[in-house]
């Protein structure tokens, strides 16, 4: 392999080896965003279990910067719930995209890998 070969599949293999970087820096990003959403989630949880426990005449008051202003149940329980919809749709799509990363990530790796070999390949002959 000449010297210019070489020096491509230097260029490409640091190529493969930054977008790869890349992935995994997105990935560790998601990671956080889906713990966070996650967290939310089981908060958001536990006060759609609380609201159950209520009766319906029950006051709930919302707090609105330092003042807390009454609320009417029906609609906390409704704003509740849209937001515990909100959250599992994000904590699905983190899911999925997660999982595309993950294969995106093996193809990079595998292709980093044949490229590393083609050069040790040709540095020891």
């Amino acid at each position: 392999m000449s010297e210019k070969a070489q020096t491509e599949k230097r260029a490409q293999l640091e190529k493969a080896t930054m977008a790869l970087q890349e992935l995994r820096n997105e990935q560790t990003t998601l990671i956080e965003n889906r713990q966070k959403l996650e967290s939310q989630l089981q908060e958001n949880e536990l006060v759609d279990a609380e609201f159950k426990l209520l009766s319906n005449t029950a006051r709930v008051y919302k707090m609105i910067g330092p003042v807390l202003v009454p609320q009417d149940k029906l609609e906390a329980t409704a704003n509740v719930e849209k937001r515990l919809e909100y959250i599992r749709d994000e904590v699905k799509r983190i899911e999925v995209r997660l999982e595309q990363l993950a294969n995106e990530q093996q193809a990079k790796s595998t292709d980093a890998y044949k490229l590393q070999m083609e050069l040790q390949g040709v540095s020891q002959a």
